[in-house]
């Protein structure tokens, strides 16, 4: 999913050496704020905007948002019941004005950092890897304050026990873990999605990429986090579930209204969702892509906030969420009180 948070050059980026407990004391909020918290948001990958270069890190409390709320803009598309909420912009700008503690489950694709000029196959043809100047790498340090930057927004609005999932490859995974330990998360789970059906490598000197992990972890050591275990072990027929996860690419029926660089299958967010989050709880994909999340989120019964810097990825979500549930298109019936 693309990117849809940039680095401020007068905007401290965080410091790798700042201690867990420091995050987790300023992620800190009330739980009040769920009262007016949005009741929905849209779905999957968006275009990711290029990460500028900051001017140096700072500490993880002076990387975290504000804690006066911001006034959150007007939503690029809302559905007519209010379940669904998509917002054209910088995602930590965004999140800074949602209230604090108001979403059960965050899926986050951040950019991979992979548009450096390689090239891959796709069918059957060799073709470049790049996808935007949003997923172009801006070296180590500034990719990770990135990382520490958005996560930190995600901590903010997260609810006391909810959780997080964020995907990649090993070129920001290991980034996006530490910045997880120094903000306070709670590590869970390490998920490998193996994809069977993966592109080969045409040079011949690496073994063909077919994984990608995703990390699952609550908000902080406190929280008692959301799991589904009976429903997970129902559908692993009848045993305990395991960490890796087979599944394919999207097909062609997931891409009639558009394709997105970075999209990831249905399949693949329903089964986060199933075992993650609360009946009628609210889900946030800050880069929204293709609207993925979304279509799995309202196909379960959830609200969802969606986040994205391009017209383009989010009329596609919008296109896909109308298909998957057409009853967002309608307002719902005014009751008469005699």
């Amino acid at each position: 999913m693309l990117q849809s948070v940039t680095a401020s050059a007068t905007t401290p980026a965080s410091n790798p050496a700042t201690t867990a407990a420091a995050a987790t004391s300023a992620a800190a909020a009330t739980s009040a704020a769920m009262a007016t918290a949005p009741t929905a948001s849209a779905t999957a990958a968006a275009p990711r905007a290029a990460p500028v270069r900051a001017a140096g890190r700072a500490t993880a409390a002076s990387a975290r948002p504000a804690a006066a709320t911001l006034p959150a803009p007007d939503p690029f598309w809302r559905s007519g019941d209010g379940r669904v909420r998509l917002f054209k912009g910088d995602c930590v700008g965004v999140l800074d004005g949602l209230p604090a503690e108001s979403v059960d489950v965050i899926f986050a694709d951040p950019p991979y950092f992979l548009s450096n000029g390689g090239t891959t196959c796709r069918a059957g043809k060799r073709t470049s890897v790049d996808k935007g100047a949003w997923d172009r790498s801006q070296g180590v340090e500034e990719n990770h304050a990135f990382n520490h930057k958005w996560l930190a927004a995600c901590n903010r609005v997260l609810k006391p026990n909810g959780t997080i999932w964020v995907s990649g490859t090993g070129h920001v995974i290991y980034s996006v873990g530490y910045a997880m330990q120094q903000q306070g998360f709670k590590p869970l789970n390490e998920i490998v999605w193996e994809k069977p059906n993966p592109p080969p490598n045409l040079s011949c000197r690496y073994f063909t990429h077919s994984t990608e992990s995703i990390l699952w972890a609550a908000r902080n050591r406190k929280s008692r986090h959301h799991f589904n275990y009976d429903t997970m072990r129902e559908l692993n027929g009848g045993k305990q579930m395991k960490s890796v996860w087979r599944m394919t690419a999207p097909g062609k029926s997931e891409k009639t209204h558009g394709r997105h660089p970075t999209q990831k299958p249905v399949s693949l967010l329903e089964r986060l969702l199933v075992a993650s989050c609360p009946t009628g709880g609210v889900v946030l994909d800050p880069f929204n892509g293709s609207g993925t999340t979304g279509v799995a989120a309202v196909r379960l019964g959830h609200h969802y906030i969606g986040v994205d810097l391009e017209n383009e990825y989010l009329e596609l979500t919008t296109a896909r969420l109308l298909e998957a549930a057409p009853e967002l298109r309608e307002r719902p019936a005014l009751r008469v009180v005699v």
